[in-house]
């Protein structure tokens, strides 16, 4: 027989507590409830997507990203349930799926991934910094929720939201711990930090009791289904933005530089593993998805002839037909929802029968292209133009800015009385520096920019206001 799906200790915590007689609500609604409620979670509207928030009130933040993410995983496991005969019988709880889309993105610090490898940067001598591995520090010890017992030390006594073994194993996307010393190491390595490996036992023994994973990685379910969410998202919504911001129209994707082309095939090939991708193939994929709205003559299909095909772009009167997905806000909204829709249904579950809370969630092949093309394309051609590379760039450097003067002689002083406490309280210059990189990765972009310029700038605020 197999085994169940979730264990008598998923919804057991870190502090053990009592259910004060709500019978009516399950422990995972309790750890909904806090995130949403939470500062940190809050704190997601005043970091950058792709484009600044202040730029036009149309864009997504990382809150509006996270709360899509959550509908579409939401989704997902539902579909799954209702299409598995072994989920008809052992359902995924959704609601778990739907916290782990609120959660995912809350340990990115200001200013996207530059600002995560600014602090990277800073931290790579003591144990490094990464938004998934923050995430996890934040749920289980900055956030203030919950404090243990008769521990004195200001540090040590923190246990965070709280969260349920099995919502924190919803977030856990990287089974891998990252190097103490990565003096150098050129780049961020995914995972969770060394200071937070007992934590990270403790989820596996509760969500998988009893089983040794020194030969396999540790991924749960619901973890996995918010991952394929979060690529979805990323894929659909993003060049929503763009279009909508007027950086990119179908007929300029169809036509654009082909070095771009190219490197978009590469990055494809290799995450899809298929050596024979090309950047006809990309070109191809993008056809048949815009095809889906603006026919192209009965008499050319995608890659069938190539001098049809740049005659066809060549058409003025075509590409006025395809760049209306980008310029009207209806069909650009459908288009969104079609692609949404598409990309859910490719979604697949592989039940293990011994593990099923590892089972594995996946996308199917030709919807991972898809995806997949829309995802590098978008960060190629977009995320790294010169007009977002400049705002980006700003941002490192005010980020590597703040935490070099916190790291500095007296920098203590510049902290928060809260953070001053924890700064006292710390061992050693690991654990004050971490505290420094703590503070730093919780602000916003708008936040960071007046930390900045309280320190460095002329026209810095006033001193009566709190930092």
């Amino acid at each position: 027989m197999a085994n169940k799906l979730y264990q008598d200790l998923d919804h057991s915590r870190y502090i053990q507590e009592d259910d004060d007689g709500e019978t009516w609500r399950s422990p995972y609604r309790k750890d909904y409830a806090r995130v949403i409620h939470s500062p940190s979670f809050r704190r997601q509207q005043g970091k950058t997507q792709i484009f600044p928030g202040h730029e036009s009130d149309f864009f997504r933040n990382r809150l509006t990203h996270s709360l899509e993410v959550a509908q579409i995983s939401e989704s997902i496991a539902c579909m799954l349930n209702a299409k598995d005969p072994f989920l008809r019988e052992n359902p995924i709880d959704p609601r778990i799926c739907f916290t782990a889309a609120h959660l995912h993105d809350i340990g990115h610090p200001p200013f996207g991934h530059n600002g995560e490898e600014a602090l990277d940067e800073c931290m790579r001598a003591v144990g490094g910094f990464e938004g998934n591995a923050q995430t996890l520090r934040i749920i289980t010890q900055l956030e203030k929720k919950r404090y243990k017992a008769d521990v004195p030390n200001a540090i040590e006594r923190r246990a965070g939201l709280n969260l349920t073994y099995r919502t924190l194993a919803s977030v856990l996307k990287y089974d891998t711990q990252i190097a103490t010393d990565r003096s150098k190491a050129n780049k961020v390595q995914k995972g969770y930090y060394e200071c937070d490996r007992e934590i990270v036992d403790d989820i596996k023994k509760a969500v998988c009791p009893g089983v040794d994973f020194s030969e396999r990685k540790f991924k749960s379910v619901e973890c996995q289904i918010m991952d394929c969410a979060d690529d979805i998202a990323y894929s659909t919504y993003d060049i929503e933005d763009t279009f909508k911001a007027g950086f990119l129209t179908p007929s300029k994707i169809l036509t654009f530089d082909q070095d771009v082309m190219v490197e978009v095939a590469k990055e494809v090939s290799e995450r899809v593993e298929d050596p024979d991708f090309t950047a006809n193939n990309v070109t191809e994929i993008f056809l048949d998805l815009f095809s889906e709205f603006v026919l192209p003559p009965e008499d050319l299909s995608p890659g069938e002839d190539d001098s049809k095909a740049e005659e066809l772009l060549m058409s003025l009167s075509y590409q006025q037909e395809l760049d209306l997905l980008a310029l009207d806000g209806n069909l650009r909204t459908s288009f969104t929802s079609y692609l949404v829709g598409r990309f859910i249904s490719g979604v697949r579950i592989e039940i293990d029968e011994s593990l099923p809370q590892l089972s594995k969630v996946s996308i199917e092949p030709k919807t991972l292209r898809e995806i997949e093309v829309l995802k590098n394309f978008t960060y190629l051609a977009t995320i790294r133009s010169n007009r977002v590379a400049v705002s980006e760039f700003r941002g490192k450097d005010i980020v590597k800015a703040i935490f070099e003067a916190l790291d500095g002689e007296k920098g203590r002083l510049l902290l928060p009385a809260d953070y001053q406490e924890l700064y006292d309280a710390a061992w050693n210059d690991e654990t004050r520096k971490r505290v420094i990189c703590d503070f730093v990765a919780g602000m916003t972009d708008r936040y960071a920019i007046e930390f900045w310029s309280r320190l460095y700038s002329d026209s810095g605020e006033t001193i009566f206001k709190p930092l």
